[in-house]
């Protein structure tokens, strides 16, 4: 499994949970990212609306191979 690897960090949203906001954003990076491997929670945290929660977040790296 060699070769080289590069990580970015995206933050996903959702008003449902942590892990849709994690799906959220690896499904939009695959967008324009070619060879997806991994990802790695860095940071999870919400906002608040009136007392109750608005909004999940969660800040992610996503790993993937470079192309030669």
């Amino acid at each position: 499994m060699g070769g080289t690897y590069k990580k970015v960090e995206l933050v996903g949203t959702s008003t449902v949970s942590f892990a849709e906001a994690v799906k959220a954003a690896v499904e939009e990076a695959g967008k324009t990212i070619r060879h997806m491997d991994w990802f790695e929670v860095v940071e999870e945290r919400g906002r608040i609306q009136d007392g109750k929660v608005a909004e999940f977040q969660v800040t992610i790296q996503i790993g993937f191979k470079l192309e030669r």
